[in-house]
């Protein structure tokens, strides 16, 4: 590996690493049967290690969920999340009384600050057909200066979210689409106005990015103290910067250098995460994210003193009614429908 561009290629796990600002990246891919009566999978539940399922059987998974799959109420300080639901639907309940439905392609852009519960469920609407989920989360850090800043979370709807559809040379297709970032002069929608992404200097960048069998598309080009992870999650054949890579691969870049992508036989898929480090220190514990061995105690007692703001919800698995469409309750209170 002789490539300038590259500076390393590594085998993707669960989750898939990442690099300063992001903290990881989790990708769910789940073929789920027709739904039940209650939303859940129409299928016996039998074998499987209900509350920590995470080992695919039948090509699903249930995760922490006992009925309906997902992940029951459990608390954040001190990052971000960034949920791109491309197939399937996402039922949101917090502490704070918001709640939402979203997926499609849609995306649910989260500060949890200086501390919240979610639930996160995947409802299984469909009860005639399949249910297919396909998601990706990811973990964004926050500053010190905004690890104790108000939660927040903005719907980033797929109709407002920009496609590009470009073709090479040769003309095969390439097809991006922008959860953050921009491409010439096409912006993404503004993220939670406290996140790290808010401030255009720090270049941060996501895009989902799908290639016809043999396009060939060039990154553009970032500063050089930007962080830049490229992740060839399906397809066959990839070539990056003149480097062939292996499927199920990620492949961190040098953003200031060119780098062209070359994709094989088939259609490949792709995500791409970069922005400049923040450079502090990063302590985790679980879902606490902070600066320092101090901080996390801390949060761990205000979660045990305060539960950040109870849970309103009757159970800690809530889903929405099967007719309601997508949709967002705000912690303000102010609602936004979609069809």
């Amino acid at each position: 590996m002789s490539s300038l561009a590259i500076r390393s290629i590594s085998p993707l796990g669960f989750p898939w690493k990442t690099q300063d600002p992001f903290l990881f990246c989790v990708y769910h891919a789940d073929d789920y049967p027709r739904g039940n009566a209650a939303m859940g999978p129409d299928a016996s539940l039998a074998g499987r290690n209900l509350g920590q399922d995470f080992v695919i059987k039948d090509g699903w998974r249930m995760y922490h969920g006992r009925q309906v799959p997902g992940f029951p109420a459990h608390p954040h300080r001190g990052f971000e999340t960034v949920t791109i639901v491309r197939k399937g639907l996402v039922d949101h309940s917090d502490s704070l009384g918001a709640m939402a439905r979203f997926g499609h392609g849609d995306v649910q852009w989260l500060t949890s600050g200086k501390g919240l519960q979610h639930a996160e469920m995947f409802p299984l609407l469909n009860q005639e057909e399949k249910n297919p989920l396909e998601l990706f989360q990811l973990w964004l850090n926050l500053p010190q200066a905004n690890k104790m800043v108000a939660p927040h979370f903005r719907m980033l709807w797929s109709e407002t979210i920009p496609k590009i559809k470009l073709t090479d040379s040769a003309g095969h297709a390439i097809a991006i689409e922008l959860t953050a970032g921009q491409i010439g002069d096409v912006q993404a929608p503004a993220p939670t106005p406290n996140s790290w992404a808010a401030d255009p200097a720090n270049e941060v960048a996501i895009y989902t990015i799908q290639l016809a069998p043999h396009a060939e598309w060039t990154l553009p080009l970032a500063a050089a103290e930007t962080n830049r992870s490229l992740y060839f999650y399906a397809g066959d054949q990839l070539s990056v910067a003149g480097t062939n890579i292996p499927l199920d691969s990620c492949v961190d870049l040098n953003a200031d250098q060119q780098t062209i992508i070359k994709n094989g036989a088939q259609a490949s898929s792709l995500l791409l995460l970069q922005g400049r480090p923040i450079n502090e220190p990063v302590v985790q514990h679980g879902p606490f994210v902070m600066n320092s061995q101090a901080e996390i105690m801390e949060a761990m007692q205000d979660y045990h003193r305060t539960q950040f703001g109870g849970w309103p919800w009757e159970n800690a698995a809530p889903v929405h009614a099967r007719e309601q469409g997508r949709f967002a309750r705000h912690i303000d209170g102010t609602v936004e429908n979609r069809k």
